[in-house]
């Protein structure tokens, strides 16, 4: 299973999310989490792709206009991924610091 972890500016962000965005948000972390832990490539449903102009940043869509980015952060339990959550709202997240 593998770990986690949410900078603050993650959170902000999802204060800012809807009921139905979090609901969705949530189930996606669930196909996420599925993938990493099978060690299989991420379902395309999940559109997880690198972040143009950021090294070592992804983004994963969990609406319609629903994107998250996180970057694997170095293992906290052997074997098993650490993810850390940046960012997560809308295709603006893209546009702001």
């Amino acid at each position: 299973m593998p770990t986690f972890q949410r900078l603050p500016r993650f959170d902000q962000d999802w204060n800012s999310l809807t009921k139905e965005d979090r609901k969705r948000f949530r189930s996606a972390v669930g196909k996420f989490v599925a993938d990493l832990d099978a060690g299989r490539p991420f379902r395309k449903s999940l559109r997880v792709r690198n972040v143009e102009g950021i090294s070592n940043v992804c983004e994963v869509t969990f609406a319609p206009d629903g994107r998250a980015t996180w970057q694997y952060g170095d293992e906290i339990k052997t074997g098993h991924a650490h993810v850390v959550w940046r960012r997560v709202g809308t295709h603006d997240i893209f546009r702001s610091p």
